[in-house]
């Protein structure tokens, strides 16, 4: 069995974790693999005792990626996961790590892995295309959290309007507009007043950010639908499309952003018989007790 670990070198401190880690499951006999998830700053010392393989390479013959960090960095490395069609396991090293499966005194339960004590649990992922007023395809990008479309002014709002299968949903002027899976749910979508929804649901959630119209309410959806944002007119503002808290994409008037279920999953090894909701109550009411 092969394993790729990508540490995020911003949490893990003189990637200790990573090397523990790294210890365990050579010593159940795993070949592993120690790669970044992306590349460091030009003034980051990486350290010499630690010698670091490329990623793209040697993710084709692994079996299974191990990613060190919060969600971010969780969300990060599963696009090449999936890409890949490869299981992914977190280990949070964040303040919240909600996709994660371990924290990082949990690296004992890695002995599981090579005698395939574990389960795989599907999340559904969203198909986001951003079409230009010439119909020409300017984006395409796949998403396991969300599709946000924001504003770019500080004190200006955007004109949105959502259309499902075509018809429209809901319109209103406000920061934005998130599109969520249920992954998604817990995040920024949840921020903005929008409901939680357990991943096997797979359903998409439209939640608004600010909006300046009382009737404007999230709307969860089918995931068989198909669902556009459509942006009203601009002028000289900005508008951005972030894919997954990824790099802003620049709208302009009569962009189209498409978003429907995709035909990939991400797929997250579960090695503890967690529930979805005992998860919940650990990570956002405990802590606030």
């Amino acid at each position: 069995m092969k394993i790729v670990l990508t540490p995020n070198p911003y949490r893990d401190k003189q990637f200790r974790t990573v090397q523990q880690a790294r210890k365990i499951l050579e010593g159940c006999g795993v070949q592993t693999a120690t790669c970044l998830p992306f590349d460091v700053d030009r003034d980051y010392e990486l350290p010499k005792s630690i010698e670091f393989q490329d990623l793209n390479r040697e993710i084709k013959d692994a079996d299974m990626l191990v990613c060190f960090g919060g969600d971010g960095t969780i969300l990060h490395a599963s696009k090449i996961a999936t890409a890949h069609n490869l299981p992914i396991l977190g280990i949070n090293i964040g303040t919240m790590g909600f996709i994660a499966e371990l924290e990082a005194g949990e690296l004992e339960l890695l002995r599981r892995l090579p005698a395939g004590d574990y389960t795989i649990e599907p999340r559904s992922m969203i198909d986001v295309t951003v079409t230009g007023a010439n119909g020409q395809r300017l984006l395409h990008e796949t998403a396991l959290n969300d599709a946000v479309v924001t504003k770019g002014a500080i004190a200006r709002v955007v004109q949105v309007s959502v259309y499902c299968d075509n018809v429209e949903a809901t319109s209103f002027s406000g920061d934005g507009v998130i599109i969520a899976t249920p992954t998604g749910s817990t995040a920024y979508s949840m921020s903005a007043g929008g409901p939680i929804v357990e991943p096997l649901a797979k359903n998409l959630i439209i939640s608004p950010i600010c909006a300046h119209a009382m009737l404007a309410k999230t709307i969860v959806v089918s995931p068989e639908r198909v669902i556009s944002i459509k942006i009203g007119k601009i002028g000289r503002h900005n508008a951005y499309l972030s894919v997954d808290g990824g790099r802003a994409f620049r709208l302009n008037t009569g962009d189209v952003i498409t978003t429907k279920a995709s035909q990939k999953v991400t797929k997250l090894v579960r090695l503890k018989q967690t529930s979805f909701f005992e998860i919940l109550n650990k990570k956002f009411i405990d802590r606030q007790r």
